[in-house]
């Protein structure tokens, strides 16, 4: 693990706005959202790191996305965490081109949050009905 978070750290240095080791198999790196692409292509091409899943949730603050990728050869988790703190107009670069099997949870993440994924190729309802109001989202504590 340290030799993936001494990469990550020594390529990333002045864009990690924090790191934060929560156990031995465990780390979260806060990013601004316009550096998120950059970094996951480096996880994921680079150091071979496995996308597992996004999630996505309304804090006080902002909203927020966590990428979690997985080192398979060492068993650790690397998660990369994004805040958008604009809650009117949120939006964020998709990772779709780089993970082609990011798709669907950026579609979830955009239906249930309202955050906008650009780039994305097919940003379109997955989860909720038709009838499903507009600018409503389930997953927003002020929605």
């Amino acid at each position: 693990m340290e030799n993936i978070l001494q990469e990550l750290k020594g390529r990333f240095a002045a864009k990690v706005l924090k790191a934060q080791e929560r156990s031995a198999r465990r780390v979260y790196f806060d990013f601004a959202a316009a550096d998120i692409p950059a970094v996951v292509k480096f996880l994921f091409r680079d150091l071979k790191c496995r996308f597992v899943i996004a999630t996505g949730m309304d804090t006080p603050e902002a909203l927020e996305i966590i990428y979690h990728f997985s080192h398979d050869a060492s068993g650790k988790m690397i998660s990369l965490r994004a805040f958008i703190p604009d809650k009117k107009n949120p939006e964020i670069d998709s990772i779709t081109p780089i993970i082609i099997g990011a798709e669907w949870i950026e579609r979830e993440i955009w239906e249930l949050l309202g955050i906008n994924f650009k780039g994305h190729p097919n940003l379109k309802r997955l989860l909720l009905a038709d009838e499903w109001p507009e600018g409503k989202y389930p997953l927003r504590k002020s929605s």
